[in-house]
Parts: structure tokens; sequence; C-alpha cells
């Protein structure tokens, strides 16, 4: 669509010359047209102020130089000209810089060599400068115009939409493409109520998704906590009893084991961790532990604070051993245990333990409560969860929460 747009303005830019009587230079409507046409309307409303900024500043002293040109003699062609033209430069880029504009001093310059450089010699330069402001206005107006437009049916405010990235995140299948990125915060910035589910850790979230920020609080870890992103808190956490946590850990070392244990300590996420014994803990402590989002100490737990998860990672006979054990044993009360096998090391898996009623049902129904949402859909990229819709494909999964956003049908 932002293609179509864009020509589509362009267009647009050349009828009103004509309708103007071909009055002013449509290059520089289209110019501007082009640039305020985004792929999403708060970049385009932006666009539109940076480029109104720039023509105002870049017009003010293109009428100066014309005054002051006017007053002194200078040869129309001289190298003396273009010297002091480019010394010009220096006010304008640093007016753009007093006014806190700084991003216009691009337009501002080109407006100001197009005036001084391009139509000096015209017969009437004040004609040009008012008829440069005008093109360029006419551009922005088109622009917004057209990137406020869009064809849809009613939104669909009124459900709550959960999605699964995991697996795109996980940079399989497609990965999380440039389009998905754009269509999420499109429709976050159209008021859709959507979060997101995911085995990840917050900070795994924001490493997979950093240019998404959903105004729900996101489900993470299997639903044991919900993360705001917007207020770096944890509204919602379902953690396991510290005494329970001390059973659970002393049950995992006796057998061999290290564990990641995760707190979260005056909404900090602090992760406790062993003595790393294999290749895959060593590889993930070795990537996770540079992240600003984590916090790893290599020291036991204080036995005075709950716990949020536990997570081990080992050869997968051990893995499935060490599950089998724990369901048979006195610490599997209370307890929710998710084991799976790594993507990322063959012949590893991991074992997930929370607090039972950690779940993704849960905090769904916190989530509809919270939001005053009426209903819910469920969208995943994986077939892990139960989910209304599953795509394999991202930007598939992405067409589809747009097309159930914007044409609301019940």
């Amino acid at each position: 669509m932002r293609i179509i747009k864009s020509a589509l303005g362009v267009l647009i830019c050349f009828a009103i010359y004509f309708l103007r009587g071909k009055q002013g230079a449509p290059f520089y409507s289209a110019l501007a047209v082009l640039w305020c046409i985004q792929n999403r309307t708060d970049n385009s409303l932006k666009n539109a102020i940076q480029r109104t900024i720039g023509t105002g500043i870049g017009a003010i002293y293109g009428l100066i130089y014309i005054l002051i040109k006017q007053e002194i003699a200078v040869p129309g062609d001289s190298f003396l000209l273009y010297v002091v033209i480019s010394l010009a430069l220096i006010p304008i880029i640093y007016t753009t810089v007093v006014i806190k504009q700084k991003n216009a001093s691009y337009f501002s310059c080109v407006v100001f060599l197009s005036i001084v450089v391009i139509h000096l010699m015209d017969e009437n330069p004040y004609i040009f400068v008012l008829n440069r402001v005008l093109d360029t206005l006419i551009g922005i107006f088109v622009g917004l115009v057209l990137n406020s437009l869009s064809i849809h049916g009613k939104y669909d405010r009124e459900t709550l939409f959960i999605a699964d990235f995991d697996r795109a995140m996980d940079g399989l299948s497609d990965g999380i493409t440039p389009y998905s990125k754009i269509m999420l915060n499109n429709m976050l910035d159209k008021g859709m109520k959507l979060t997101f589910m995911t085995l990840r850790t917050p900070a795994g979230f924001l490493e997979g998704m950093p240019e998404i920020r959903p105004t729900l609080p996101i489900i993470a870890m299997d639903g044991a906590i919900l993360y705001d992103i917007k207020e770096n808190r944890y509204p919602k956490v379902y953690v396991i009893s510290a005494e329970h946590a001390c059973n659970i850990e002393d049950f995992i070392r006796n057998r061999g084991f290290n564990i990641f244990t995760t707190i979260i300590l005056e909404d900090v996420l602090i992760i406790y961790y062993d003595n790393l014994k294999n290749a895959a803990e060593k590889d993930i402590y070795g990537k996770m532990h540079k992240s600003p989002y984590r916090n790893y100490l290599n020291k036991k737990r204080p036995r005075a604070h709950p716990v949020v998860y536990m997570m081990c990672v080992d050869e997968t006979k051990r893995i499935e051993q060490l599950v089998k054990e724990i369901k048979s044993s006195e610490i599997y009360d209370e307890l929710k245990i998710l084991s799976y096998p790594s993507d990322e090391y063959k012949g590893y898996s991991y074992i997930k333990i929370y607090n039972k009623n950690a779940s993704v049902k849960n905090m769904t129904d916190y989530l509809m409560e919270l939001s005053g949402a009426h209903d819910t859909l469920t969208f995943g990229d994986n077939s892990r969860n139960s989910t209304d819709y599953c795509y394999p494909q991202c930007d598939r999964l992405v067409r589809k929460l747009h097309h159930l956003f914007n044409f609301k049908t019940k």
C-alpha cells in the first residue's frame, strides 16, 4: 500500500499542478509527498513537520540571500558566488540546532540551494520562493491525507488478541520480518488489544522483538509472569514458595544437575546458577549474561526468596530421567513441569519448573479483566499451545491478525 500510495500521491501532485494553471514546480510537491508517505502514520506526521520546518528556514535564508545579492554586485556565475553560498549553509544548519530541529537541517539546505543556485536568475525569484513553499505544503498535505487512508471495515477493539511468535523469534521459518514488524506496530497504533505469550523470559522477548512495544503486559515464561514493558514491572507473578523451592533445588542438585533459578526482587529479574557443567549451559550463559535485561549471579539463591521458575538443560536421556523422578516424588506437588528437546543444541533437552497455577489461561483471564476485552483469540507459529489460529510462517499469522482486526465480523 505504501508503494501504491506513493505513486498515487505523485499523480495527485501533478494533477494539482495542472489545476493551478501550471503554476509552481510539481517536482517539489512530488518530493514532499514521497517523503511524507511512510509505513506508519506517526512517522508520516513527524516527517511532514520536519519537511515544513526545513522548507520555512531554507526559504527565509533564500530571501535574505536574494536581498543581499541585489545590493552587492557579484558576477552571476563566479567562483566567489559559490563560496558565499557554501558559507551560508553554516548559519542555516546552526539555526536548526538552536531551535532543536536538527533533523530538518537537510531540507533547509536543499530549499536554500534550490533558490539561490537553480532559480536565482529567474525574473522574479520572490515568486519562486513563494511557489517553492506552496509546492512543498501541497505535497505534505497530500502525503498526510493518503497516509491516513485505510481500507477496512470496523476495527475490533473489543477482542484480546494473544500471539505466540517463539518460533519466529528463534529464527526458524521466515523469522520476524520487516513486514510483520510494521503491520504489528500499525495495529497497535490503531488501538488493537494485542499481547504476546512466550516461553521466554521478558529479556528474551525484548531481544527477539526489539521494535515491538505492546501496550498490554506480555505473558512470559509460559504463564508464570506478566511483564509490563512500558512500566518495566511485573503486575502478576505465580511463584514457587521459598521452602518448596529449596526442596526442589536439593533434589535436582543431588542428581548432578546445574540449575538456573529465576526470582523477581523489587521488579528486578535475577538468575542464580551453579557451576556450569555442559556445553549447552556454557553457551547459553555466554550469550545471555551480556544482555542488559538479565542479571546473572553465580551463587546460591537466598533461601528466603520465592522462585518464579527453574530451568535445567542437559542431555535428553538425563532430562527425561529427571522428569520421571520428579513426577514420582513428593516435590512434584504444586508444580508444573515443561520438558522439550532443544532446537539449537542437538541431543539436549530442557526442563522448566513453575508453580502449577502458572498458565496462559490464568493470565489471559487477568488480562481480559484488565483490558476490558469481551472475547479472546489466540495465534501461534507453532503447535505447542492450543491456539485458535496456527501458521508456521510469521507473515501469514500477521496477515490473519490484520484481517480479523480490520474487518470485524461480530
